[in-house]
């Protein structure tokens, strides 16, 4: 047998192991592309501090009441049916049907020693909200699946290290060979290498290090951007106000460790609604964002009507917008796209699966609804005819920002307005009546993945840098990404004990000496005054202000700045000048790939799956060049 080709892989998180399984999955059979038409063997390291698998986010070491976002039957690693992939498909579980395997005894090489997790596991439904310790034990068994089923030609091995560099080994016989130093002072020689190092945090900016300059010099407490689970918040005192900037998944994770994770607890009253119980450990916390209102709760009701689809994001209009050459404007051009695909998301739902309350066909109103400006009074007026009662009508402006408009008298009259906002989001979110908003939410998601096949190259500079990972990644999040629907309840149950309070939109901190961090909002009188502020948000992926020094280095050998460049189809990493290196590849949030996440939904077609798959075959091509490169060289 050929010696092996030696792959190193940096990170050995969800995205790395799915990369893993798409080498094992497609290693043989022709699928080394332009090589002899079977792929060398291949010798696979992935090198990572944090456990295979589950990797540093998921790991299991963390707070056992955090949870996915995501339900149980949302969640998978496995290519499916679905997915259009050059590569082989190789179905698996999802996380509900690993988990009725385990309990029905098909899983035996499953060892669950956590009680709380197998507790978990034997309850678990399809709706459930799996904690991050079970999402961790099913990424663990998906890794050690990979490695049992693995083919004679796929050696894996991982090694629980960090990597802190990587260089070209030009002494070495083969033209593209890497040394990649460990931080244990061991080094490997590679023939490729991977980045996929997941979300990493950045160095403080100017911002962050004047605010722990300014509470280091007072002796106030605050707490950068960061994981939650990692970030330290023995600073916050129990009793004390801490004001939280930020109401996404960052907060509510920070809002479940703030009380629960210090002993409250909760449960029902005689009148059914959630009740607070503190334990006196917990502080105060007022909460403000830009838009003032939480993230919009994972919705749990179920289509009843006609399926839903795409009728302006057509694959033929996404080639269309992709053949422009850095001119398309997200806002301009996409955005009104977006926007009709919502409207027509929410009223076919609306008008197929509850035709009582809509007075008009739905080809009439969808033709409408295409053919119009998505927010003009035209359009506004057709839908007010068609659809009587106006609590069936969805408003996209004020969906967005549903206190932009408004103002209030007291702090006492805004916190009666967000317990309002936060209890109606909820019911539309769960209840079946209100299913048309899980039409909203599909149209969204699958609007999210049309507008991610659009080439980086075809975006203006603002709508690149800014817009599409700033300010659409955000409002896919506040649509279709929030939490779990009880973790609303729990908010609205704190607000209801005087725990949490609303600091209102366009939130506004400002840091005095000898006082404290002081917010307000321009929507409300008053300002809260605190010692501890949190800024609830993970730290943006940058590559050249990152705390991992391999994502600096190749900011460095001149691969991008913020953002790692890749080639869209293969991952190569391309160097400033436009080059490609033949043997350098990159996956994840860091580079400036569409942003595609690692476990995803089945039945959808995924972009992880393509883009991991891709990538497979890539690497696989690279390795057959690799053993022809050794098939010339003098014995």
């Amino acid at each position: 047998m050929d010696d092996p080709v030696r792959i190193v892989i940096v990170g050995a998180g969800p995205r790395a192991v799915m990369l893993l399984e798409r080498l094992a999955a497609n290693q043989g059979g022709g699928s080394a592309g332009d090589g002899d038409g079977d792929a060398p063997p291949l010798q696979v390291t992935l090198v990572d501090p944090h456990p295979p698998g589950a990797g540093r986010i998921w790991r299991h070491d963390q707070s056992p009441l955090l949870k996915l976002n995501s339900m149980a039957k949302d969640v998978t690693v496995f290519t499916d049916e679905s997915c259009r992939i050059a590569g082989r498909v190789s179905p698996g579980p999802s996380l509900i049907e690993w988990a009725e395997e385990v309990r029905s005894g098909l899983r035996p090489e499953v060892t669950v020693t956590d009680a709380a997790v197998q507790a978990e596991i034997d309850s678990l439904q399809g709706g459930s909200f799996p904690t991050r310790r079970l999402n961790s034990a099913y990424l663990g068994w998906f890794h050690e699946s990979i490695v049992r089923d693995a083919p004679d030609s796929l050696a894996i091995t991982v090694l629980t290290a960090a990597v802190l560099s990587v260089t070209d080994a030009a002494s070495h016989a083969h033209a593209h060979t890497h040394r990649v130093e460990l931080d244990t002072g061991e080094t490997l020689d590679a023939d490729i290498v991977v980045y996929a190092v997941g979300h990493n945090a950045r160095e403080h900016g100017e911002r962050e290090r004047r605010l722990l300059d300014f509470a280091g010099r007072n002796g106030f407490t605050y707490v950068a951007p960061d994981f939650t689970a990692d970030a330290d918040l023995s600073g916050i005192r129990a009793g004390q106000d801490v004001i939280v900037r930020g109401m996404g998944l960052a907060a509510t994770d920070l809002v479940v460790l703030l009380f629960e994770g210090r002993g409250g607890s909760f449960s029902r009253g005689a009148d059914g609604r959630l009740v607070y119980r503190p334990s006196g450990l917990e502080p105060i916390a007022h909460l403000g964002s830009r838009r003032g209102v939480p993230y919009r709760s994972k919705i749990t009701s179920t289509l009843q009507g006609d399926a839903p689809r795409l009728e302006v994001l057509t694959p033929e209009r996404i080639a269309a917008l992709g053949a422009a050459s850095g001119s398309l404007d997200f806002d301009h051009d996409v955005w009104p796209l977006v926007a009709t695909e919502q409207l027509l998301g929410y009223y076919r739902e609306l008008s197929t699966g509850h035709p009582d309350r809509v007075g008009a066909d739905w080809p009439e109103l969808s033709g409408s609804i295409r053919n119009l400006p998505w927010n003009s009074a035209e359009l506004l007026d057709v839908i007010a005819q068609a659809v009587p009662d106006a609590a069936d009508r969805f408003d996209l402006v004020s969906f967005d920002r549903p206190l932009a408009t408004e103002s209030f008298a007291s702090s006492a009259e805004l916190q009666a307005r967000l317990r309002a906002h936060i209890a109606g989001d909820l019911a539309s979110r769960t209840e079946q009546r209100h299913s048309a908003t899980q039409g909203l939410f599909l149209a969204t998601l699958y609007a999210f993945m049309a507008v991610a096949e659009i080439p980086r190259d075809a975006w203006n500079e603002r709508s690149r840098t800014e817009t599409l990972p700033r300010d659409w990644h955000h409002y896919f999040s506040y649509v279709a990404s929030g939490p779990p629907g009880h973790r609303l309840e729990e908010l609205l149950a704190l607000a209801e004990a005087g725990l949490v309070r609303f600091l209102g939109p366009d939130v506004r901190v400002r840091a005095e000496e000898g006082i404290g961090f002081v917010a307000d909002s321009p929507s409300a009188p008053g300002s809260v005054t605190a010692a501890a502020l949190v800024d609830a948000w993970l730290p943006e992926s940058h590559a050249a202000a990152s705390v991992n020094p391999v994502l600096r280095e190749l900011v460095a050998r001149g691969a991008g700045a913020e953002r790692i460049t890749v080639h869209p189809e293969h991952a190569r990493l391309v160097d400033d000048l436009g080059r490609e290196h033949p043997s350098v590849f990159a996956v994840g949030s860091f580079t400036a790939a569409p942003e595609s996440g690692a476990f995803t939904r089945p039945g959808i077609n995924a972009l992880p799956f393509r883009q991991n798959d891709a990538l497979a075959l890539a690497l696989l091509a690279q390795a057959a060049r690799v053993r022809d490169e050794r098939a010339l060289e003098p014995a």
